[in-house]
């Protein structure tokens, strides 16, 4: 969590009060709180409503479980949140590079007039590999459809025209430098949603959580470095293709803060133990499903064998990495490829 983002808890929780009660501690809890939201969807460029929630999980669960939509499209790399919620919807098929197959999105979103609403990540949390948004809410729009962007991996200014082209978008603030267990659903027309009664406009019952809204809204004020992850990813990519191992999507447009590798021979589970005890923290497939033995959906939907996709790890860049960092992972894989026999010089 970022520095910011302490202090705004830190002062919420010393001055809190329900921002639904009417005396004067409420009022200026509310007060803080609007504060806070206005600030939240501004620094993603957006004019619609900001529904404040638990996080992205809760986010997409509110957009696909509560629209007016009658049918609902996913893409078949979508994260786990989104195929629990929307376990019967039409699950698009992916290229080999893990974006959604533009012609299956036109033929299924024009084959039937009704209210559409189509979900797609703003980037996939295990490879990276970005979405082509513009394209898939054109194609969206001009049938009258709904378009829902699970930006949760997306830094703040990373994408100017992403306020333009979604309908719906699901945050998280522990993916900014946030405190977690808060985040927000970007809506451009409550319409499109049922209400439920309670706080949030009535969408969303549930005494508001203050302090970790005013800790999201201060961490968005810190940008990110993304010009630096560029770098390190590209190391790090460069070195571990030059020494064996394979990079998921390596050709595809990806975001430089996600990275995912393969060692092949080796199971996920072995590298991680491995690397942990070399005092790196990665995962294998999404950190939300990392505890599952299953097979990355992903991986498997861009056409990968069941067994490649158990030797994939993947590895993330954040605020604090340093090439320091980079060249000491490097130093790490390459000491578990030798010591499994797949290290290539």
């Amino acid at each position: 969590m970022t520095r910011l983002a302490r202090e705004a808890m830190a002062a919420g929780l010393a001055n809190w009060a329900n921002p639904s009660s009417p005396h004067t501690e409420g009022r200026a809890a509310r007060a803080a709180l609007e504060d806070a939201r206005r600030a939240i969807a501004a620094a993603y460029g957006w004019t619609g409503e900001a529904l404040l929630t638990s996080g992205a999980s809760e986010s997409l669960a509110i957009a696909l479980c509560r629209g007016t939509a009658t049918r609902i499209a996913i893409g078949a790399t979508e994260h786990d949140a989104v195929l629990r919620a929307a376990p019967h919807a039409t699950v698009l098929p992916v290229t080999a590079d893990g974006t959604i197959d533009l012609s299956a999105l036109r033929e299924w979103i024009t084959a039937d007039p009704t209210p559409a609403l189509v979900a797609a990540q703003w980037c996939n949390s295990e490879t990276g590999v970005r979405q082509p948004l513009a394209e898939i809410a054109a194609i969206v729009h001009a049938a009258g459809g709904r378009l829902l962007v699970d930006a949760a991996q997306m830094p703040v200014g990373a994408d100017r025209d992403l306020a333009a082209q979604a309908d719906f978008v699901a945050l998280s603030a522990h993916k900014r430098g946030g405190p977690p267990g808060i985040g927000a659903l970007l809506v451009r027309d409550l319409a499109a949603l049922m209400p439920t009664g309670g706080q949030e406009r009535g969408y969303r019952p549930g005494t508001e959580n203050v302090p970790a809204v005013l800790g999201y809204a201060a961490a968005l004020a810190e940008p990110e470095d993304i010009d630096r992850m560029v770098l390190l990813r590209a190391r790090l990519d460069d070195a571990i293709a030059r020494s064996g191992g394979e990079v998921a999507a390596r050709h595809a447009w990806r975001h430089p803060a996600i990275g995912s590798y393969r060692l092949s021979g080796t199971a996920a589970t072995a590298q991680l133990i491995r690397l942990d005890l070399a005092g790196f923290a990665v995962s294998a497939g999404s950190a939300c499903a990392s505890g599952s033995m299953k097979p990355s959906h992903v991986l498997s939907a861009m056409g990968w064998a069941e067994a490649a996709t158990r030797e994939v790890i993947r590895v993330s860049f954040g605020r604090t990495t340093t090439d320091a960092d980079v060249d000491a992972f490097i130093a790490a894989w390459r000491a578990m490829a030798r010591a499994t026999g797949r290290f290539a010089a």
